[in-house]
C-alpha cells in the first residue's frame, strides 16, 4: 500500500514539475525536417506535429517560417520542439521532446508504437500515440519573467522585494527531492522541488505554491495572487 501511495505522489509530483515548466511559454518552434528523415516534412511529419501541438493549446511556428518581430527579440522564451526516432526493424518508437533555449528538457512524452510495416502508417500511429500523454499534461499558458516585452506590456508583472528585504539571504539546505531555504535563524522560509530543468524548480511558501526561476542570473518566486502574476526577487547561496 505505502509503495503504491510512494508511485502515485512521485508521478503527481513529475506532472506537476512538467506542468509548470511548460506553462510559462505559449511558442513552439518544430523543425521542418527531423534528423531521422532526409527530406522537410517527409511523410508529413512535421505537419502532424504542428498541428497536434495546436490542439494542445500551444502556438507553432516552423523554423524556416518568418517569424513575428516580437518572437525574434529572443530565443528563450520559446520551446522547441522534436521527434526522436528510437525505434528498429520490427517496431517503430517515437517520443516527443520539448527543450528551452539552453538545450535543457523542459517535457519529454511517453513512447508511441507502431508495428506497422509502411512507414507512412507507423510513423503516424507512432506519433499520435506519443502525442496521448498531452491529454494529462493539461498544458495552460501563464506568463512569467519568460515572457516577451510585448507580452510584458499587456500582462504586467508585480514586482515585490522578497520577504520584504531584497538583499536578506537564504540558505538551501538539501531535502528530498530538492531544498529547504532558510534565513540566518535558521527558519524555513520556503520548500523547492527539482524538475527536469536545473533551473526552475517546484516553490512552496507557505499556503502559496509557484515556481522558482532563475533569469540573468538570478532568481524569481512567481505564482499568482488574485489572479494577478506576482514575482519575487530572491537571494539564493546554494
Amino acid at each position: 500500500m505505502r509503495k503504491s501511495l510512494l508511485v502515485v505522489m512521485v508521478f503527481v509530483t513529475c506532472l506537476l514539475s512538467a506542468q509548470n515548466g511548460v506553462n510559462q511559454y505559449q511558442y513552439v518552434i518544430v523543425p521542418a525536417q527531423f534528423k531521422f528523415l532526409n527530406q522537410p516534412d517527409a511523410y508529413r511529419l512535421n505537419t502532424l506535429t504542428k498541428l497536434l501541438l495546436e490542439k494542445y493549446g500551444f502556438k507553432v511556428f516552423f523554423d524556416s517560417d518568418t517569424l513575428p518581430v516580437k518572437l525574434t527579440e529572443s530565443r528563450c522564451d520559446k520551446l522547441y520542439a522534436d521527434v526522436v526516432n528510437s525505434g528498429n526493424f520490427i517496431m517503430t518508437k517515437m517520443q516527443i521532446t520539448l527543450k528551452d533555449c539552453k538545450n535543457n528538457l523542459v517535457y519529454q512524452s511517453a513512447i508511441g508504437k507502431s508495428k506497422e510495416k509502411e512507414y507512412k502508417i507507423a510513423y503516424t500511429r507512432a506519433l499520435r500515440e506519443a502525442f496521448q500523454s498531452f491529454e494529462t499534461l493539461n498544458y495552460q499558458y501563464k506568463p512569467s519573467a519568460l515572457t516577451t516585452k510585448s507580452e510584458s506590456v499587456q500582462n504586467q508583472i508585480i514586482s515585490k522585494e522578497s520577504f520584504e528585504d531584497e538583499t536578506a539571504l537564504l540558505y538551501a539546505q538539501p531535502i528530498a527531492n530538492g531544498f529547504q531555504l532558510v534565513d540566518a535563524t535558521p527558519k524555513v522560509m520556503m520548500k523547492i522541488l527539482k524538475t527536469s530543468n536545473p533551473e526552475i524548480y517546484t516553490a512552496i511558501k507557505g499556503n502559496v505554491t509557484g515556481v522558482l526561476i532563475s533569469k540573468d542570473n538570478q532568481w524569481f518566486f512567481e505564482y499568482y495572487q488574485d489572479e494577478k502574476p506576482i514575482s519575487e526577487k530572491i537571494n539564493i547561496k546554494f
